[in-house]
């Protein structure tokens, strides 16, 4: 322990925050949070028998230290997962490549909302689905859903119908063929037929489309019917799992070759996708180490939460492990 590390360990408060461990060039090789960081940080420099490996390796690295207090652990978390996506630290559970991973956004802040895939998700009021790790099936997706709804594709709205309106890809909003309403109602059903709620997008464009027709609006009543049979053929492809409502079913493999989970997404009691992701550690990490530090970076910026995940082990003990992440 340096001179540096034992005066600063006198200092530290009993606030929650996040900590920084550098070597003697001053490089970043750990980020963690803490409830209490007088207790958390001490913790390394204490009783070394108890510590793994790779805990060992890397308090012997230690050369100083910085803290970055918060005013609540959820502060904490996000800080530390920020950290630990810009500095990557070397003793830092992470996940691989997680800068190449995109998301479909809909712009609902719009008074037309657009779809469209993006790698950058900001505070800007659009909803974002994703992270995806296969882009080619992210791809099809879109393509897909404009296939089963007209939605507008251009980034300024034109001063007269393009060729997506000739061919009834798009309903040309930019010169009011199709009313705000009538456009937010199929953005609706494009939001629930993203969130895998094929059922209650089938309702939405059944009741839609009956209203068209009693309105003698026969040519809006054709598009919603040929709308509605497309989803129902995609619905019958899917699975009932569980009557359980939204979950995510979260599996752990790991070889010689690294660490690979697994994140089944389950919608409304069917499973609507597969992800998969790499994480970069080392094999003195236990599963439920690499479990814990999944989850807090993937749900970090995960643009849905489920009200259950389900894990293929318990990870309370994990959590109050010196390294979980």
């Amino acid at each position: 322990m340096t001179d540096i590390v034992a005066e600063k360990l006198k200092l530290l408060p009993d606030s929650p925050g996040v900590y920084i461990m550098k070597d003697a060039n001053g490089r970043i090789i750990y980020v963690g949070k803490a409830v209490v960081l007088k207790n958390r940080v001490r913790q390394y420099f204490q009783h070394n028998k108890n510590h793994s490996p790779k805990v060992k390796a890397m308090v012997s690295h230690i050369a100083d230290f910085e803290i970055i207090m918060t005013h609540s652990e959820v502060e904490a978390l996000i800080l530390e997962c920020n950290l630990i996506k810009k500095h990557r630290p070397h003793y830092n559970i992470s996940l691989k490549d997680d800068k190449s991973y995109p998301y479909v956004k809909v712009t609902v802040q719009e008074a037309y909302p657009r779809v469209f895939l993006t790698h950058r998700v900001t505070k800007d009021g659009a909803r974002y689905f994703g992270p995806y790790t296969d882009v080619t099936a992210v791809h099809q997706s879109l393509k897909l859903l404009r296939k089963l709804f007209p939605l507008r594709t251009c980034r300024h709205l034109q001063d007269r119908p393009c060729l997506e309106y000739h061919i009834k890809r798009c309903l040309a909003p930019c010169v009011g063929k199709v009313t705000e309403e009538d456009y937010a109602a199929m953005i609706r059903a494009v939001l629930l037929f993203l969130e895998g709620r094929t059922a209650d997008v089938e309702r939405e464009l059944k009741v839609r489309m009956e209203q068209a027709a009693e309105a003698f609006h026969f040519e809006t009543a054709a598009r919603l019917r040929d709308q509605l049979r497309a989803v129902q053929k995609i619905a019958e492809k899917q699975n009932i799992v569980t009557g359980a409502g939204d979950q995510d079913a979260i599996g752990l493999a790991r070889s010689e070759i690294g660490v690979c989970v697994q994140v089944f997404f389950i919608r409304a009691g069917k499973m609507i996708g597969r992800e998969h992701f790499l994480l970069q550690g080392s094999e003195e990490e236990s599963d439920a180490d690499i479990l814990a530090a999944f989850l807090s970076q993937y749900y970090h910026r995960a643009a849905f939460v489920p009200r259950e995940i389900l894990l293929p082990m318990a990870i309370a003990e994990a959590e109050q492990a010196l390294l979980e992440s």
